[in-house]
Order: C-alpha cells, then structure tokens, then sequence
C-alpha cells in the first residue's frame, strides 16, 4: 500500500477529476467552481479539526490527505451541480472521481497511521479472510489429545463471556504455541494480554501487527516453545475509544481483567501466576498495558508499552473526564498510571519496555516535570510527537523506577503507525518471553540504563496539535 499504488492513483483520480471539471460555461467557472471548491476546503478543514477536538492524534498528517480530501469534497459537488447540461462522457468522468478522490484520501490515510501494510492485507481485513495459522476449538481439542504437534503455533477465534463486566465485545482470538500440544493437558504456558489502538478490530495484530508471523518465528528459534497470546476486544467497535477504562462507552477494564484472565485460565490451562502473565499494548494499547500491569501487579508482572499515552487521553484532560468518565475526576485519577504508581508505593518484581519511535539518541533520562504548554497531556502528542512522546515514556518509567518497576525506554527509528508497532513486538519479544517465564526461553536484560530517578512529578492537561493513534 506504498510507493507506485498511492502516486498511479493520485494521478488518476487528477485527470478525471480535470475532465469532470472542465472549462464549461463563463457561470460555471465564477459561481459552481468556486463553490465546489469552497465546500471541499470546508470538508477538509472539518476532518481536521474533528481529528483535532477528539485527540485522536498529534503527529502531522501528511498535507496530501487534505488536499484529496478537498478534492473529494469538490468532486462530489462538482459531480451534482454539473450534471445538468453535461454531455455523457462528462457525467460519467464526474460520477468516476468521486470514488477515485476518495481512494486517494484513503490511501493518504493509510500513509499515514500504516493499519493495511499491504494490498493482502486489505483485503483480508475488509473480507474477514481467514488468518494464517487459523484453526476451531474442535480441531484444538483433537491435537492436544493426539499430542499432535504442529510445525506451527495455532490461531482460533473464541466468544468470551462477558458475565463479570457486561462489556459488549466482538469475538476475540487465542495464539496456541507448537508447545502447547506437547502434553495433555496441556502444560501451564504463560500468557499476554494483546492490545491494539484506538481504531481496532481484535484481529489487528494479527493482521496489521504481523504477529502471527513474529510469534511463530520466535517459536520456530525456541523448539516450539513461546507464550499463548490472547488478542482482545478492548473496544466493542471500531470507533469507540474506551482507553481500557470502566465508564460510559463500557467497563472494558472489567472485561480485561474479570472475563478475559478468568476464561483463559480455565478454557486453556494457562499458568495462574502473576509472574508468568504479561501485556503488550500499541498506542492507546500501550496506555492500557501500563494501566492494567501498575493497577494489577497481583496480576500481571510484565509489561510493553508501543508508542502509549502518559494517561488515558481523549482530547484535553477536561473533555477526557468528560467523555470517558462521565466528568468523574476521582474515576479519572483511579485509571491514571502516575497516580496510581504514586499511590501503590514500591512494587515487587514488575517490568516495563517502553518502546518509542525515533532516532536511539531519543532514549533519554526522565524529566522531572512536564510543561502542559509544551507537550500537553502525553498521549497522541507524546505517542505521535518524537520528543512529547519521549516524555511521556520516560516520565512513567522514571516514576516507576523511583517505585520499583523494572523499566527502560527504547528507541527505534520509525513514526506511529502499524509497521513501527510491529518492529517494537518483535525487538521485545525475546525479553518479554524469558521475563515472563516462557519454557526453553532464557531471561534477559532490558537493554540500556533504566531511567533514573525523577524528582516530583507534575502532570497538566492541555490541547493538543491537530493531527490518528
């Protein structure tokens, strides 16, 4: 979905979008043209400002998606206004660039938050394909009494009750370890907890995170040994951003915690120790990782946060109570990690990998505070924003460190979207099995110092830059 596919479809959607237009009439060129342009600039001064009011993001979106989604705005109307009067072959190229403009925005899009690395995986996605390595319960059940190993981890789709948080979620998914099938039962593998980002299906990580493929790589380098990953719904759909907190939009922090863990520890014999359960977490994913992991060390030890928020985040800090708390501050302060680890005191036997984008000399030492005016109140900003970014990360590691968590912050070049996210699972994949207890799989060091000690820690909210998580 990059290089010569986005730019054969610009130039595309350009020409047609000329021939639609055309010279026309002395009227058309002083009233309908400049009216259709104004209705397109208007479309894409709303798309951005919509993205902006709902902090969605804070790393600058390429300015070709704005000028297509102009252009989409202009060729819509372009398409109705100038029908009448128009020969066929005009009708026709009018009707033809408006899907063809908004491919082109679609495209940019994708450019710009990387959720379809490619055409496959498009398709995949849009037709619910079938994922690699996918198999039923029934054939699971079969394998594990036939002790019939695979070369291969295996992938099956499961309908967790919701019973404890009453969360209405979609189907979510269970990676199965060649290791799994060495016994039967099946031996106590430790689990992670995976969590996509805002935008997300259960299946993202799968798909757009190439987990798949990671996992059983790792497997394949360990004689089949490797955790069980569960994928899980943390949102119900694909536009409701719940950042894994119990509110308004669902008690998603209910379902990770009351319906998930229970399920899998008794649908799949997974190990019942905190020490060998971990979280992975991309983008809002990230901020649920260090949420659930410092809210529940009784139950999770380890933990990776891809590119994540200082705190759940949707929009300012005031429109965030508002929205995902019902405008309970106190609920906001029981979901926010600084707080949390401030008032959790020292923590046993917890580890971190805060993963963010940028050149390796980002990884710097906490701050001692964060300036609401320059950086905000972490989230998109810090997660799309190198330097916020960096801030963020090192400002919770730091505090954690300070609190006994176990923590780093890593840095590879890349920006926020889907092909970073999957870089940062791979590279931390060989700790986070060894920390976690993964058999065959030898413990290793975070790489790096961790960050050192901060002083105390201020956190305000602000606004933050237009800009998707």
């Amino acid at each position: 979905m990059h290089g010569w596919l986005p730019l054969t479809v610009q130039i595309l959607a350009g020409l047609v979008l000329l021939l639609a237009v055309g010279w026309r009439t002395r009227r058309w060129r002083l009233i309908w043209l400049p009216l259709a342009a104004i209705v397109g600039i208007a479309a894409a001064w709303f798309a951005q400002w919509s993205i902006s009011d709902d902090g969605l993001a804070g790393d600058p979106a390429p300015h070709q998606l704005w000028v297509w989604t102009a252009a989409t705005g202009l060729a819509a109307v372009v398409a109705i206004v100038g029908w009448r009067g128009a020969r066929w072959w005009r009708r026709g190229a009018s009707v033809l660039a408006v899907p063809l403009c908004a491919l082109a925005t679609a495209l940019m899009l994708n450019l710009w938050v990387g959720y379809f690395p490619t055409v496959q995986t498009a398709w995949n996605q849009l037709t619910a394909g079938p994922l690699p390595d996918q198999t039923d319960r029934a054939t699971v059940t079969a394998m594990v009494q036939q002790h019939a190993i695979p070369a291969k981890g295996t992938v099956v789709t499961v309908t967790i009750p919701s019973d404890a948080s009453h969360f209405a979620h979609r189907d979510e998914w269970i990676y199965l370890p060649p290791a799994y099938y060495a016994t039967n039962p099946p031996p106590k593998l430790p689990t992670v907890m995976m969590i996509g980002g805002e935008f997300n299906t259960p299946a993202d990580w799968l798909r757009a995170g190439n987990a798949i493929k990671t996992i059983d790589d790792f497997a394949a380098a360990h004689h089949g040994n490797a955790p069980v990953f569960v994928f899980v719904d943390s949102g119900g759909a694909f536009n409701n951003d719940t950042e894994c907190v119990n509110g308004p939009r669902g008690n998603a922090a209910d379902h990770l915690t009351k319906d998930v863990v229970p399920f899998m520890l008794s649908n799949f014999g997974v190990s019942v120790d905190r020490a060998n359960w971990g979280l992975v977490g991309w983008s809002m994913g990230g901020t649920c990782a260090v949420d659930l992991a410092t809210m529940h060390p009784d139950m999770f030890s380890t933990f990776e946060d891809i590119a994540g928020d200082l705190a759940p985040n949707s929009g300012t800090k005031t429109q965030t109570i508002s929205r995902l708390f019902g405008g309970n501050a106190a609920a906001y302060a029981s979901f926010d990690p600084a707080t949390v680890i401030t008032k959790h005191g020292p923590y046993q036997n917890v580890s971190g990998w805060f993963a963010i984008s940028g050149a390796p000399s980002a990884q710097r030492a906490a701050p001692s505070a964060i300036d609401a005016g320059a950086s905000g109140l972490g989230g998109r900003d810090a997660a799309r924003n190198p330097g916020d970014q960096t801030e963020a990360a090192n400002t919770l590691c730091g505090l954690g460190t300070a609190n006994g968590i176990n923590c780093s912050v890593v840095a590879q070049p890349g920006k926020h979207d889907w092909p970073f996210a999957a870089r940062a699972f791979a590279a931390a994949l060989p700790w986070l099995a060894g920390q976690i207890g993964t058999p065959g799989v030898p413990p290793i060091a975070l790489p790096g110092p961790p960050a050192p000690r901060p002083g105390p820690v201020t956190i305000a909210a602000a606004g933050r830059p237009p800009g998707v998580r």
